[in-house]
């Protein structure tokens, strides 16, 4: 899958969140991190939380918010969500 600089740029900005150190610093480096980690990005909260689900983590508690602000996801800011690590 290819990510565009939108979503490789919000990585780069905040995979402190999810990682203690840095695992990539360029564009580039991001783009295949991703890649390897079979990243995915969902148009919706809702296409998070079903695949969140379909993956196997339980949500049935989470609000949309708790969601929002867990580790592996990250708010693109154009409506989308990079979802890493599931």
């Amino acid at each position: 899958m290819e990510f565009d600089k939108a979503v490789t740029d919000i990585f780069l900005k905040e995979q402190g969140k999810l990682y203690p150190e840095p695992v990539a610093e360029t564009t580039e480096e991001a783009q295949a991190f991703l890649e390897e980690n079979f990243a995915v990005v969902a148009d919706s909260i809702e296409e998070v939380m079903d695949y969140l689900d379909d993956s196997g983590m339980d949500i049935t508690e989470m609000s949309k918010e708790e969601v929002e602000a867990a580790d592996e996801v990250f708010t693109i800011g154009d409506g989308r969500y990079l979802v890493v690590g599931i």
